[in-house]
């Protein structure tokens, strides 16, 4: 795998289509959990979480559906930092599975660090998450990124 593997998982029998493949929700389900995965990796798991009533907010996803995944195959997600600031992570998702050689989609997902009390707020993350931010976005620098990147959505006027 190209980055860090955060996540695996079987794909359940009520998430495929009619087409017999991952439905498209589906696949932002798995990278919803490789979220979570992440967040875990970090020090932002479930204790964090609880003590500190803080977690992350995903601000905005950008999905590319590249390859079918079908029943039979098993998903494996890998993540990498693309940047990161005091209360937000850039990440960078790819789903892929064993049937393909390359991803079966790319995912980039905005992150921030959020207080839930009376008012959410934004909050910079504990030194020691911003430390493994920093070691996992160090581990993952120099890879090759996965095209297509981000970019913006639009339909364009035929010549």
């Amino acid at each position: 795998m190209p980055a860090t593997a955060v996540f695996r998982t079987a794909i359940a029998p009520e998430w495929v289509d009619y087409n017999g493949h991952l439905r498209d929700a589906y696949y932002m389900l798995i990278l919803s959990f490789a979220t979570d995965a992440l967040m875990d990796r970090l020090g932002l798991d479930a204790a964090y979480r609880e003590r500190a009533r803080c977690t992350l907010y995903t601000l905005e996803a950008h999905i590319h559906y590249l390859q079918e995944v079908k029943q039979t195959d098993v998903a494996e997600v890998c993540v990498r930092i693309l940047a990161a600031d005091a209360k937000r992570i850039h990440a960078g998702l790819e789903l892929h599975c064993e049937r393909h050689t390359g991803p079966a989609a790319l995912a980039e997902v905005m992150l921030l660090h959020v207080h839930q009390g009376e008012k959410v707020t934004a909050m910079p993350f504990p030194p020691a998450v911003s430390d493994a931010i920093g070691r996992l976005h160090e581990e993952t620098a120099g890879l090759p990124v996965p095209e297509p990147g981000s970019r913006r959505m639009e339909l364009r006027p035929r010549p």
